[in-house]
């Protein structure tokens, strides 16, 4: 009731929030309609297992580069022992005249995971392309 009598005697206004709603309805569709619909994640990819049908005498060429983290924070490039600071340095040298870009990281189990992300850190600044987690089986 906007012209509701007071016992003062004067009108008396309340406020309408009709169109309030109306604008907050329109907002909600709005962002609603904006949202980004394209996700942003990384791609995984699953190691296969190889035939069972293969044969014994078949050597399978691995030409595979291992940054194993021990539990010490020691580092190792394959067998190569490295430091943090030898490291991007070092995968620079290796794949800069490489076309496999590819790149596996072990650590050890008691090893914080701020240290494989640091080492991912510095391997995708030097130039490596995937880079895969390798667990202990």
């Amino acid at each position: 009731m906007a012209m509701a009598g007071r016992s003062g005697g004067g009108p008396t206004s309340d406020i309408n929030i009709t169109p309030y709603i109306d604008i907050l309805l329109v907002l909600l569709i709005i962002f609603m309609v904006i949202q980004p619909t394209t996700q942003y994640d990384l791609e995984a990819r699953v190691p296969q297992k190889l035939p069972e049908d293969m044969p014994e005498n078949v050597i399978v060429k691995s030409d595979a580069i291992v940054v194993s983290i021990a539990s010490t924070g020691a580092l190792r490039i394959n067998q190569d022992a490295v430091t943090l600071q030898q490291l991007g340095a070092r995968l620079f040298d290796i794949y800069s005249a490489r076309a496999n870009k590819n790149m596996f990281i072990q650590g050890d189990a008691d090893l914080a995971f701020e240290e494989v992300v640091r080492v991912i850190d510095i391997a995708k600044g030097a130039g490596v392309g995937d880079i895969g987690l390798m667990t202990e089986e």
